[in-house]
């Protein structure tokens, strides 16, 4: 593998001001102060290196082929519409927020040449008309997830995951939402939806293992096909052949009655799939973040690569460096080689997912507010050996004595747990944003992303009352390690590694890509934490989150 190598020289100093966004994500006022990073220390040669590389997308989920001829891919995480080539593969043009694109999950297009996507977490419908103007066509709850198009230009959404609702909904956005059914769940309605040649709404039921179709003027269901893993996705094709994707399995079959012919075989954890005139097939995964194309031939061509695609939290663990992915944990050699990749179907997986991770002996502590719930997971064994749900935005979780202590956003709380799930100690309360913990021996770390501080809650085993703030002014931190007298924090709104001594003077170590914003208060304010490991030599390793890379940086100390 190439490495790129960066060197670190000179001083490096930055006001610090608490990020405006971050702020509003828990509905705070922006502080009009700001605190001068200090840097009189002696500058340590550090160096900086990407060791691994990843998913060019962050997660690819819905698909719809434009009447340009181009292939849209929506990230929910990665807040974009990409539209690709899809013969090669390149990258034609990428909508954003700056479009008004935020967390877009699937894509449809009207016969006029109209589109629309939805965003699942803020429950949003909107799209752009024939001109380019962005049109709001509902505002309902998160979770709205597929959506498509009738014959006749009727647009039908359904919610999943968070929601379990069918609608109909006015493209322009005039007429409210009709409902169609409220009794899909639990968990899911429809998923990736298709319109009939017999005139019916066809779609998946994640958790039901089936097929259905609705007649959309009574509301009535029928069921089309059974015995799925985990359907994900539903398309006919220009025979009028149905299509089911099981994420579950990572299978694409061709319905022939109740008989199923299998088309293409990938890696479980698959989202949506398209078909174009000429029969082909493209497929997108929710946790490996590839575009694939089913040629005619059955070969597969990749379009975009795959691999880390929502990278967020990192532990130091038996010599390895795992990262926790959203829907898979990814083990690394500390030089970049990929060791092993878990992957996870939402809601229906063993392992579960894990937005943040931590070592705890042989087994890892997973931590996930989509979840809502923390884990420990033997890898060796396969299976959760804990869990604890029903949390309220969980964003960290690390092992303190005979605890596993939860930094829980929802609640505003530092909280331990017993070995059978029972609270036990509420460390600290009343926190605007906790997010990444440490603990070492008997002492036990938080950093707040709204108050700028990371908080020593307790030291030698007893709890510090009021709490001591061993580093403040910081922007946005989420990560970090302690080592010796040094903290090393993530500031993630300024994509920085920040290095703090004893004296409290600090360094900019690296600049990494900024951290994305939450898409709502519905979400932790770190939506994908931005996490840092450090390993026996006191080498740090440090996702990027929006480029998908793993960085390693060595002398820091």
């Amino acid at each position: 593998m190439t490495k790129t190598t960066l060197r670190v020289t000179g001083p490096y100093s930055s006001g610090l001001i608490l990020v405006f966004w971050a702020l509003m994500a828990v509905g705070c006022a922006e502080p009009d102060t700001e605190s001068e990073v200090v840097n009189s220390a002696p500058q340590p040669a550090v160096k900086v290196e990407i060791i691994a590389t990843g998913a060019e997308i962050a997660g690819a989920n819905g698909m719809a082929l434009g009447p340009d001829g181009l292939l849209y891919v929506a990230s929910v995480l990665g807040s974009s519409i990409t539209a690709l080539d899809p013969e090669s593969g390149a990258v034609q043009r990428i909508y954003g927020e700056s479009e008004g694109v935020i967390g877009p999950d699937d894509i449809a297009f009207s016969s006029d040449g109209a589109w629309y996507w939805t965003s699942i977490m803020t429950g949003e419908v909107a799209g752009f008309d024939v001109s380019g103007n962005k049109v709001i066509a509902a505002n309902l709850t998160p979770g709205v997830n597929p959506l498509t198009f009738s014959d006749d230009g009727r647009l039908f959404v359904s919610q999943c995951f968070f929601g379990v609702n069918l609608y109909e909904v006015d493209p322009a956005g005039v007429v409210d939402a009709r409902l169609i059914s409220d009794t899909l769940g639990p968990g899911c309605g429809l998923n990736g939806m298709d319109w009939g040649p017999d005139g019916r709404l066809y779609g998946p039921r994640w958790f039901q293992n089936e097929v259905v179709s609705f007649d959309v003027d009574t509301g009535s269901m029928r069921t089309e096909a059974t015995g799925f893993n985990t359907p994900a996705a539903v398309k006919f094709d220009a025979a009028g052949r149905l299509h089911v994707l099981d994420t579950g399995t990572g299978e694409l079959f061709r319905m022939q009655g109740s008989a199923r012919e299998l088309v293409a075989r990938f890696a479980p954890g698959l989202d949506n799939f398209e078909i174009d005139p000429n029969g082909r097939f493209f497929v997108s995964s929710f946790v490996d973040g590839f575009v694939k194309r089913v040629n005619v031939d059955g070969t597969i061509t990749e379009l975009l690569p795959g691999g880390m695609a929502h990278v967020g939290g990192i532990t130091f663990h038996e010599g390895l460096l795992v990262v926790a992915d959203l829907h898979s944990i990814r083990a690394f050699q500390p030089d970049g080689q990929e060791v092993y990749i878990t992957r996870n179907v939402l809601g229906t997986g063993v392992m579960g997912g894990a937005l943040n991770i931590a070592s705890d002996g042989a087994q890892l502590i997973l931590t996930s507010w989509v979840d809502g719930d923390v884990r420990i997971w033997d890898q060796a064994a396969q299976r959760q050996t804990f869990r604890k749900a029903g949390l309220a935005g969980p964003v960290a979780a690390v092992r303190f004595g005979s605890e596993v202590v939860v930094s829980e956003h929802g609640a505003g709380r530092v909280v331990g747990f017993d070995a059978d799930g029972a609270e036990t100690v509420v460390y600290a309360e009343d926190l605007p944003a906790p997010s990444g913990l440490w603990s070492s021996g008997g002492d036990l770390y938080v950093s707040d992303r709204t108050l700028g501080q990371i908080l020593q809650l307790t030291q030698a085993g007893s709890m510090l009352s009021p709490h001591r703030v061993v580093a403040s002014g910081l922007t946005t931190p989420e990560g970090f390690v302690v080592k010796d007298q040094f903290f090393v924090v993530v500031e993630a709104d300024l994509g920085q590694i920040t290095r703090i001594d004893a004296a409290g003077e600090r360094l900019a170590l690296a600049d990494v890509p900024k951290g994305s914003q939450a898409a709502s208060p519905a979400q932790p304010p770190s939506q994908v934490f931005n996490g840092i490991a450090i390993d026996d030599q006191g080498a740090l390793y440090v996702p990027g989150e929006s480029n998908r890379v793993l960085y390693k940086i060595t002398g820091a100390f």
